[in-house]
C-alpha cells in the first residue's frame, strides 16, 4: 500500500474523525440491534475502530449484560431515538460512561447536550441532507449518512453516492461518515472520494464470530447476493413495531418477503398474526427461509464469516491521510 499521504477537506478529513473519536482507524461498528453485542463491540475497538453497542430501543437490562463483556475498553452505545424508552440516553450514560452515544432514526436534538455534558461524543445517523444540517446545527460531532444500500432499517429512496456528495457540501466542516452497502477497501475510497471521512459497517460485520446471533444466520449473509435483499415492512408487521411512514428494513428474501413485499397493505390483523407465529417458530428452529436476516446489498463482497478484527484491518489507518 502506497505511504503517500492523501489531502482532504475537514469534513470529509479521516485523522480528524479519528482524533474526535480517538480511534485508529476510520471504521465505526453499526450499532445493529441485539446483533452488535458485546463481544463484537469490543474486538472492533481493540481492532482500532469504534465499536457500537446496538442499544435498539433502549433494552437496559441486555445493554447492561452485554456490556459485562465489553471490559475497560472504550466504545458506543446506539439507540434508536424515534422509539426508545424515557431516558435511554441519561441511563446509559450514567451507568456505562461510553465515549459516544449513536442516535438513528428521530431528532437527536434534545439529546446532543445531555451527550456532551456527560463527556461523550454525539453521532447522528441521517438519510437526508435536512437532517444532516439540523443534526449538525445541534452540535453533533460526527454524521452518518446512510444510504439505501443499508441492511435492517432506513429509507428505501436515496442511494449513498448520490446522498453523500450533497451532505459533504452542505455540512463541510462536520465529519462525515458513509453507511449503506460498504464491506471492502474499495468502497472506503469511493465513499471517501465523494467527501466521506470513514465508514460505518453492519452487515460484513454481522457475518463474523463475534456479532450475537447463530451461525445459520451468518451464513445465509455469505451464501446470498445483493439482488437478494429487499426492502419491506412485512416483518414489522409480523413483529413490531411499526415504524413511522418512510422507513422500510432491508433484509435477505425469505418466503414471507416473496409472498408480501410490496402487498403489505393487504395483510389483515389474522394474517399478520400468523406471520408472527410463523417467524417465532422459524426463530426458533433456526429456519432461515422464513426468519429474518437484515442484510444490505453489498453482500456480495462477503464470501466467508470472519473474526472482526479481520474487517477492521480491511481500512487504512488514519496516519495515511493528511489532516486537511
Amino acid at each position: 500500500m502506497s505511504t503517500e499521504k492523501l489531502s482532504t477537506a475537514a469534513g470529509s478529513s479521516p485523522q480528524i474523525l479519528c482524533q474526535t473519536l480517538g480511534i485508529q482507524r476510520p471504521v465505526l461498528l453499526a450499532p445493529m440491534a441485539k446483533i452488535a453485542g458485546g463481544r463484537l463491540t469490543r474486538a472492533v475497538s481493540d481492532a482500532g475502530g469504534l465499536g457500537v453497542l446496538g442499544g435498539g430501543y433502549g433494552n437496559l437490562e441486555w445493554i447492561r449484560h452485554e456490556m459485562g463483556h465489553v471490559g475497560d475498553t472504550a466504545i458506543g452505545i446506539g439507540l434508536i431515538t424515534w422509539n426508545m424508552a424515557p431516558g435511554s440516553v441519561e441511563a446509559v450514560l450514567e451507568a456505562h460512561r461510553p465515549a459516544a452515544v449513536w442516535l438513528s432514526f428521530g431528532d437527536p436534538t434534545p439529546h446532543i447536550t445531555t451527550i456532551h455534558s456527560a463527556g461523550a461524543k454525539a453521532i447522528c445517523q441521517v438519510g437526508t441532507v435536512d437532517e444532516a444540517v439540523a443534526a449538525a446545527d445541534a452540535g453533533a460531532d460526527v454524521i452518518v449518512a446512510q444510504g439505501s444500500e443499508a441492511g435492517g432499517h432506513g429509507r428505501p429512496g436515496r442511494a449513498l453516492f448520490g446522498l453523500l456528495p450533497a451532505i459533504s457540501a452542505a455540512i463541510p466542516n462536520t465529519p462525515l461518515v458513509a453507511a449503506g452497502g460498504i464491506s471492502t477497501a474499495a468502497g472506503f475510497n469511493a465513499a471517501h472520494a465523494l467527501g466521506a471521512a470513514g465508514v460505518a459497517i453492519g452487515t460484513a460485520f454481522y457475518a463474523t464470530r463475534e456479532a450475537a446471533d447463530v451461525d445459520a444466520a451468518k451464513q445465509r449473509i455469505v451464501e446470498s447476493r445483493g439482488d437478494d435483499t429487499v426492502h419491506s415492512v412485512v416483518y414489522d408487521l409480523a413483529r413490531g413495531p411499526q415504524w413511522p411512514a418512510g422507513y422500510t428494513g432491508r433484509s435477505i428474501r425469505t418466503a414471507i418477503t416473496d409472498t408480501w413485499a410490496g402487498r403489505e397493505h393487504e395483510l389483515s390483523a389474522d394474517q399478520q398474526t400468523e406471520l408472527a407465529s410463523a417467524h417465532a417458530a422459524a426463530a426458533a428452529d433456526n429456519d432461515m427461509s422464513v426468519r429474518v436476516v437484515w442484510a444490505g446489498g453489498g453482500i456480495d463482497a462477503i464470501t466467508a464469516v470472519q473474526d472482526a478484527a479481520s474487517v477492521v484491518h480491511r481500512f487504512p489507518r488514519a496516519d495515511r491521510f493528511s489532516q486537511y
